[in-house]
């Protein structure tokens, strides 16, 4: 897992300018064993949900949460294939999923997911590989991206309002470029 850190402090920082209030909706895409749902807990963020491919992911996040995991709705499936309720969410964070969607039917089969479970008005951040960043990641192979290009990805109904790159510490001490996009929805 050399994309985990202990705090993800940018996504923070852009949660906070996406969600305005903690009762905010909020879902994080493969969120499985990271320790963002610990933050947002204790800031005080209420309506969040957990999406990861992986149930023991899920179980150990809950394990850690203890009685705090009853607070978070749960769910385990393929981002690009699982049913999401329609505009659902104000806010839809990914770090580390999306470039790992090698082809475009996936890419697109996401997209389609965010634009159907974030309302219009809402804000979503993805976090992929930035264009210096590794080429794969934990074996796999992996899609780069600048802010151009990803947000080409998503299209003009998404609105780009701003993008960071950020230089992440792998646990194994090197160093990974991580782009952040963040874009809000336009309301029909």
């Amino acid at each position: 897992m050399s994309w985990y850190s202990p705090h993800l402090e940018t996504s923070l920082a852009l949660i906070h300018r996406a969600a305005g209030a903690n009762s905010a909706s909020f879902i994080d895409v493969g969120g499985g064993e990271s320790t963002l749902v610990d933050d947002l807990l204790a800031r005080g963020y209420q309506n969040i949900t957990i999406l990861d491919i992986s149930q023991t992911a899920i179980y150990v996040t809950k394990k850690r949460l203890k009685e705090h995991a009853e607070q978070v709705q749960w769910l385990a499936g393929d981002v690009t294939k699982i049913a999401l309720p329609r505009g659902a969410y104000d806010v839809w964070h990914d770090r580390a999923v999306f470039h790992f969607l090698t082809g475009t039917d996936e890419r697109l089969a996401y997209v389609r997911q965010v634009a159907h479970a974030v309302r219009p008005g809402g804000y979503v951040i993805v976090s992929t590989f930035g264009p210096e960043g590794p080429t794969k990641c934990s074996g796999l192979d992996v899609v780069r991206y600048d802010a151009d290009s990803l947000h080409e990805q998503f299209g003009a109904r998404f609105q780009l309002v701003d993008s960071v790159k950020e230089l992440h510490q792998t646990p194994f001490g090197t160093m990974q470029q991580f782009l952040y996009c963040y874009c809000r929805i336009e309301e029909k």
